[in-house]
């Protein structure tokens, strides 16, 4: 016999242990299903979360889960393997919980350039943001590895945090980017060519190496794919947009009524707290509905 909530809600990171506070406050029968693979679980910390700043991302995560704890959420360490409209909600473990609704706050994954070395220090000295990471490495010898139109956009923002920043573009065409005058005259050198390996001593980044030559950095910043883990929301046929995305109103409402969706699985650009507060106006907007539903 299947458990029965109010709001079932896939994945326990920022968003969603955030939306299950809300509901948890609302007295709501929430259960949040985690499987505990956290996208920033490699960090050391995490920043530009307003009073956690500096703070273990496992830290944060289990705050939070003993919050929510407090207000009757029930914890679900398993992994959601498929919902089905209703919504019956079935768990890698064999439970089955039926909702009234559901919120997805599964997240993405990151796919690395294929460049020898890149992945073992990815969450140390390779990072994506350097809005959570630039700080940290202000004023030390910094790459950028990327390519395409936002290359040039990407080496000139890690500029603010440091006057030594080279951009390793790759074997593409650079086009604009070899002629992009912003780039010298912030005093970014372009290193084109094949990267052969991200070079490390010591357990620390040391440099790239491209085209025989090796260029010494203390960390690189990068540019990821972003692949949603959304395979929960287009299984129940939420629309995408063009770029794949599953598509929400700003309240986090997809196209199937019932079913919501909060932080990096449909925001590749939300970060830690913009994740966190996205999956609080979701759940307030959702318990509205509820209110007026009932």
């Amino acid at each position: 016999m299947a458990d029965k909530y109010d709001v079932v809600i896939a994945g326990g990171g920022a968003a969603g242990l955030s939306a299950a506070l809300v509901l948890g406050r609302a007295r709501r029968r929430v259960a949040v299903v985690d499987s505990g693979e956290p996208r920033n679980a490699r960090a050391a910390a995490l920043h530009g979360f307003l009073s956690r700043d500096g703070m273990a991302p496992a830290d944060l995560l289990a705050a939070g889960r003993r919050e929510v704890a407090g207000y009757g959420v029930e914890l679900i360490e398993d992994k959601v393997l498929a919902a089905e409209p209703g919504f019956t909600v079935r768990l890698a473990g064999g439970r089955t919980l039926e909702t009234r609704q559901l919120i997805v706050t599964t997240g993405l994954r990151d796919e690395l350039p294929d460049i020898p070395g890149l992945a073992e220090r990815w969450g140390t000295d390779v990072v994506v943001c350097p809005y959570c990471h630039g700080y940290e490495v202000r004023d030390q010898p910094l790459g950028v590895i990327a390519s395409g139109p936002m290359a040039a956009m990407k080496a000139l923002l890690v500029r603010n945090w440091s006057a030594d920043v080279v951009l390793f573009p790759g074997p593409d065409p650079l086009g604009e980017i070899t002629a992009d005058e912003r780039l010298a005259a912030r005093g970014i050198e372009v290193v084109p060519g094949e990267i052969a390996r991200v070079v490390v001593a010591g357990d620390r980044l040391t440099g790239v190496e491209v085209g025989g030559r090796f260029v010494p950095r203390s960390a690189i910043f990068v540019n990821p794919t972003f692949v949603p883990a959304d395979g929960l929301l287009t299984s129940l046929g939420c629309e995408t947009d063009d770029e794949g995305w599953v598509r929400t109103d700003a309240a986090g409402r997809t196209s199937v009524p019932g079913v919501w969706a909060a932080g990096n699985v449909v925001d590749p650009h939300s970060q830690l707290i913009t994740a966190a507060g996205a999956g609080s106006y979701t759940a307030a907007q959702l318990n509205n509905e509820l209110v007026l539903g009932s």
